[in-house]
């Protein structure tokens, strides 16, 4: 079963498992195709993590987000008057990961030929497809963006007008920058011809790149990190990504009796908010501190810290906005999942950070450069002050549920900030509200974020008031908050559950 953002995405990764591919194989194949179908949000010029499940195995990290370029020194942008790095700009392009990643999973954990992993892909861009609805969606959001130079904009608007639903969209400049990473592999993307104008382009837009700065790129493995909830164990990546967050979350809400509340009630969603705002003053503390190490990282995640921070919580009333940290806008991403005939299981996410990245597009190879760099401080009293080589705080993580020793249930939830919230609340909607997965994710969503709850339009104006009364300040979400899709492995049964959240395109298919 796959399950991914995008009905092409879904049916490649099928194809890959037909043709007797592994959910490795399945799973970059599709991931290759949703950095064609899905521009907005994911592409090549992107990061990715992802968690790797083998049947009878132990559960692997992979962390393939981008490093700071070598010359990226927190005294350099101070002598030449930047403190901020916007996400338009070059020093926001950290050297992306994803090709790098997607090429040493195949190599170390599939069965097929890289090359012939990213045919659709190809075919895809260079041949077009038609676009679709929530992609044209975010396509018209987003049109001062693809107007802000002209390589963006001869390339992502049709004759100066945005694409629509049902448009063919093109990118042959990408399909041949594909074509050199299948017939050379990972070389194809980061040494080379398409290495050097990447590296050419940055550096025209005053980025400080060189072509050794691609030519080093590697990610790394890891073991995840977890927690337990209700009988299960919950693995998510180790910083630099925010797994952590959602754990902290699941820690905090489990000493709640989530499963004598109404799933859609304020009482439950006022508990989700304030664990939420809790656990991402953790994050902040932990991202500027300057101990990040393993240890320091137990200390958020041991359950007494969690009875400790519990007690803040009241269910009468919200905590004063001083108390907690407030996250900046949102962002989003893509995410799949693949479980194949032997029981590996894929929780795979890619993402390019806000919708079309930093903006700014290698014009002869037809990649859009993400922005995670702007996500550094340029402060060296700040443990995430920008660095030769050093990565930034991530906010995309795959989920995995485990029991004893095996996946259940590979799953993500897209959304840039939103993630591990979308994380707990899934969680907690199928193991305490006892929704299936298609119901887990379809239900409304909450979010905190610039001290107001962002409501979706499935919150009903009762809960609205009463979420008021508690002393939240609540507002319509502007937006979906993400998507998600996740595959149930009912071992018992012999069968897989699959889902694919209606905020998006796509869906869950099996055989």
């Amino acid at each position: 079963m796959a399950a991914t953002s995008h009905p092409r995405a879904t049916l490649t990764a099928l194809d890959i498992l037909r043709d007797g591919g592994n959910a490795i194989d399945a799973a970059v194949a599709a991931m290759a195709v949703h950095a064609v179908v899905e521009p907005q949000m994911t592409g090549i010029g992107g990061d990715c993590f992802v968690l790797y499940a083998p049947a009878g195995g132990d559960i692997v990290a992979y962390n393939g987000s981008g490093r700071a370029c070598g010359g990226a020194t927190t005294q350099w942008y101070l002598d030449n008057g930047i403190t901020e790095i916007a996400s338009d700009s070059a020093h926001a392009v950290t050297v992306p990961g994803a090709v790098e990643a997607w090429s040493r999973l195949v190599d170390d954990h599939g069965t097929k030929d890289f090359g012939e992993l990213l045919a659709t892909a190809i075919g895809l861009a260079e041949t077009g497809y038609p676009i679709h609805p929530r992609v044209a969606y975010d396509w018209g959001r987003f049109e001062a963006k693809l107007n802000a130079n002209e390589t963006i904009r001869r390339m992502f608007l049709n004759d100066g007008r945005l694409f629509k639903a049902g448009d063919i969209f093109r990118q042959p400049e990408l399909a041949a920058t594909l074509r050199a990473i299948a017939k050379n592999g990972a070389d194809g993307f980061y040494k080379g011809p398409v290495a050097e104008a990447m590296v050419a382009t940055l550096n025209g837009l005053g980025g400080l790149h060189t072509v050794e700065d691609f030519a080093n790129v590697r990610g790394d493995y890891s073991s995840p990190i977890s927690t337990t909830y209700r009988g299960y164990d919950v693995a998510e990546c180790p910083p630099n990504g925010q797994g952590f967050v959602a754990l902290i979350m699941l820690n905090i809400l489990e000493g709640f009796d989530l499963a004598s509340l109404d799933p859609n009630g304020a009482v439950r969603l006022h508990l989700e908010i304030e664990a939420g705002r809790l656990a991402f003053r953790d994050r902040d503390r932990y991202f500027v501190g300057h101990e990040r190490s393993a240890e320091h990282l137990q200390t958020y995640l041991a359950k007494d810290y969690a009875d400790r921070q519990r007690a803040l919580i009241s269910s009468e009333r919200a905590m004063s906005p001083s108390d907690v940290s407030a996250l900046p806008a949102q962002s989003d991403t893509v995410y799949l999942t693949v479980v194949d005939r032997d029981a590996n299981a894929v929780s795979f996410i890619n993402s390019l950070f806000r919708p079309f990245g930093s903006g700014l597009l290698c014009g002869k190879t037809g990649v859009m450069f993400h922005d995670r760099g702007s996500l550094f401080d340029i402060d060296e009293a700040s443990g995430n002050t920008i660095a030769p080589g050093k990565r930034p705080l991530h906010t995309i993580l795959p989920g995995m549920l485990m029991q004893n020793g095996r996946a259940v249930m590979p799953f993500g939830v897209m959304g840039g900030q939103y993630q591990p919230f979308g994380h707990a609340h899934l969680l907690t909607n199928i193991l305490d509200h006892g929704l299936d997965v298609q119901q887990a994710l379809d239900s409304p969503r909450v979010f905190y974020q610039d001290d107001t709850v962002l409501a979706e339009s499935g919150i009903s104006q009762q809960i609205v008031s009463e979420l008021e009364a508690l002393g939240h300040v609540v507002a319509p979400a502007p937006a979906p908050h993400g998507g998600g899709q996740a595959i149930w492995i009912d071992w018992e049964r012999g069968v897989l559950i699959g889902g694919s959240d209606p905020r998006k395109d796509g869906c869950a298919l099996g055989y």
